[in-house]
Order: C-alpha cells, then structure tokens, then sequence
C-alpha cells in the first residue's frame, strides 16, 4: 500500500513534467512550429474548436507556418483568431492558404519570454512539490494505522524526497534549455 503511494508520486511528477513539455512547445522561439498555433480556438460551426482540428498546419521554412482550412467557408474565422492569438503576428492571405511570416524576437520580448517560463516552472515545482506533500501525508496516515512501521514510513518519506528532488532538478534542466533557445539569436 505505502509502496503505491511512492508509485503514483512518482507518476503524477512525471506527468507534470510532461504537461511543462508541452506547454513549452508552444512559447514562441524563434522557429516556426505548428506548435505555436496549439492554443488558438476558432469560433467555427457554432463553437469554440482548436484550430489544428480546423486546419492543416505545417512549417515549410524555419520562419514561415502555412495554415490550410479544411473547409473554405471558416478561412475568415482561422483568419481572426491567429489574429488575435498572443503570438504578435499578422497572417497574410493566398487564396486558400495562410501564411504567417514568424518575425525575430526583440531582446525585450526574449526577455519576457523567458519571465513567462520561469514563472511556469515554478509553477511546476509547486505542483510536484504538493504531490510530495500529499504522499507523506498518505505515508503518515498509514504509520499511524499501523500498516507500516515508524522507520519503514521514514524511509519511504526519504524516497519521496529523493524523488522530488530528482523532478525539480529535472524542471530546473528544463528552463535552462528553454532559456538558451529563446536567448540564443
């Protein structure tokens, strides 16, 4: 039972380890990804949709996204919700297709991206420091039942320490090669 409790801490750090990955593909650097354009809803059909589910999205040049709608009749709608997206560009219009030129980033904007993402790792480290928090918690409850015993809790308690530390370092490896991607010119 208190082994499991180990396991899942385990499991959610990874998780939010991944969830971080994530998000971080799409803060803009200054290559283009598909990427980029994960969040951005478009009010199409009635409803809010994520746009890749709308469009076909690729980048044929390291500045340059193409977005091609399925359906011609919500290229207006893809049109104003890249429009305005955070990201700080102005699609451009071929017939049919997108085009969205991604402009280098200015040392200010470098900067605030870089505020961006160190406020999402501690974010990170919070929540993997809760999910420590809460696995002790769980690991107490069951000393005091007396499923485990004091030294066996104890120990278990230093795994999940361990464990932490291990996640948090791995979070701060994280920024420190995201940073140098968005400050390198």
């Amino acid at each position: 039972m208190s082994q499991q409790t180990i396991v899942n801490a385990e499991e959610q750090m990874k998780k939010e380890i991944e969830y971080l990955k994530h998000e971080f593909t799409t803060i803009r650097t200054s290559r283009a990804t598909p990427a980029l354009l994960d969040k951005i809803q478009v009010e199409a059909y009635g409803s809010p949709m994520p746009l890749k589910q709308l469009a076909n999205i690729s980048a044929p040049e390291p500045r340059l996204l193409i977005v091609q709608p399925y359906d011609k009749s919500i290229h207006d709608a893809v049109m104003k919700a890249i429009q305005k997206s955070d990201l700080s560009v102005t699609p451009q219009t071929d017939g049919n297709l997108i085009r969205i030129v991604i402009p280098p980033l200015t040392e200010e904007r470098r900067k605030d991206l870089v505020k961006i993402i160190r406020k999402k790792i501690e974010e990170g480290k919070i929540s993997v420091r809760n999910v420590r928090r809460d696995a002790n918690e769980d690991l107490k409850k069951n000393e005091k039942e007396g499923t485990v015993s004091e030294d066996q809790s104890r120990r278990m308690q230093d795994q999940v320490q361990k464990l932490t530390d291990r996640y948090v370092k791995e979070l701060d490896n994280l920024f420190a090669a995201k940073e140098r991607e968005i400050m390198e010119i």
